[in-house]
């Protein structure tokens, strides 16, 4: 049988001012421990709120926050009780001495008590005052330590940053980025997997990665994404080849019927290409097929065959004259490089630090 007081009513324990589960409650919610609110679990509560249980303040039940001081106003009595006055706690929370005022009336009338006697000589916490400031010690050491643990969560999720990146983006823009990116957090450390367009997607998704970078036609399934480049592939060829000789651009069907040198199925460029060459008969069987952007840009400068690259990675090659750009008629081999994430979850941190220096 538990004992029941006005105040509130225990469970096998103490209660001064609410209810408690087996332990002790000063004015909180307790669930077999301490507490200093005004709610309880399982039991009938009067002036308070219960869950499970029986409400006398009222039909509806309100939120705690609505109940409960802010920790702003609960700071406040602490400077109170430390300062013996008004005008001084004012001062060390950064407010007047009227708003200090104002928002000591406010927790009164919130909480149906006097908590601050105010006389010439300075202003003396009430019993009742007393009673609460002792609550809110408590309730502003736990706040604090919240924050402490906030703070600590968000340290280590700034002190790395995990990038997927296509293979053009990796070798040739991200570089730059993630310089500028270290400028500003030099103590992020970044880990960079490439690959191609389709694995990029794959990590987000398993959560093995931060923010990803594609080349591809459209944001793959699963993902959001905002276009943070654009990019350009272009025919090119080693001088020596026929190609090179041209007087006149390629036809479309010419180009689709002729083995290339190509990026693997799945990354960006190679969807753009097929794509492109759909209603010209699709792209013939490649003369090789690649797994990165310099692979495929040194067989052709040795004169393997024709190869299609991004304008990103072949403008050296271009100005020596190691590789010969071939003009191609009607064929539109313009993409659009995005950064992009799991659905829902726009990047946080480091990530959106990077995404912003990519849109600058």
């Amino acid at each position: 049988m538990s004992e029941r007081r006005r105040g509130g009513e225990t469970h096998g324990g103490d209660a001064r001012g609410s209810e408690a589960h087996g332990g002790d409650a000063r004015g909180s919610e307790a669930h077999g421990g301490d507490a200093r609110g005004s709610e309880a679990h399982g039991g009938d509560a009067r002036g308070g709120d219960t869950y499970g249980g029986d409400a006398y303040g009222g039909g509806v039940r309100a939120q705690l926050h609505h109940r409960v001081p802010d920790l702003g106003a609960l700071e406040l009595l602490l400077a109170v009780a430390r300062h013996g006055s008004l005008g001084a706690a004012a001062r060390e929370v950064g407010i007047t001495q009227p708003a200090a005022s104002s928002r000591v009336r406010s927790m009164e009338r919130q909480l149906g008590v006097a908590l601050v006697d105010r006389s010439p000589r300075g202003s003396r916490l009430t019993d009742a005052g007393a009673l609460v400031t002792d609550w809110a010690r408590r309730i502003v050491e736990a706040a604090e330590a919240f924050d402490a643990g906030a703070q600590a969560l968000r340290g280590r999720r700034d002190s790395r940053l995990r990038v997927a990146a296509s293979m053009t983006i990796a070798e040739y823009l991200l570089p730059g980025w993630l310089i500028a990116l270290r400028a500003d957090r030099p103590d992020t450390a970044v880990s960079l997997q490439a690959g191609n367009s389709a694995v990029v997607a794959e990590r987000l998704l398993a959560n093995e990665a931060d923010i990803g970078f594609v080349e591809g036609l459209a944001v793959p399934d699963g993902l959001d994404g905002v276009v943070v480049a654009h990019d350009r592939l272009a025919v090119v060829a080693a001088p020596s080849h026929p190609w090179a000789r041209r007087r006149g651009p390629l036809d479309p069907a010419e180009l689709a019927s002729t083995p290339l040198v190509l990026r693997e199925r799945g990354s960006g460029t190679r969807q753009v290409l097929d794509a492109a060459l759909s209603d010209h008969g699709g792209l013939a069987q490649p003369l090789l097929e690649l797994a990165s952007t310099t692979a495929v840009k040194a067989a052709a400068v040795t004169g393997a065959g024709p190869a299609v690259l991004s304008e990103l990675a072949i403008a050296e090659e271009l100005a020596s004259r190691r590789l010969v750009a071939i003009p191609v008629r009607g064929v539109q081999l313009r993409r659009d490089l995005r950064a992009v994430w799991p659905t829902g979850h726009r990047p946080t941190g480091p990530a959106r630090d990077l995404l912003s220096l990519t849109r600058g």
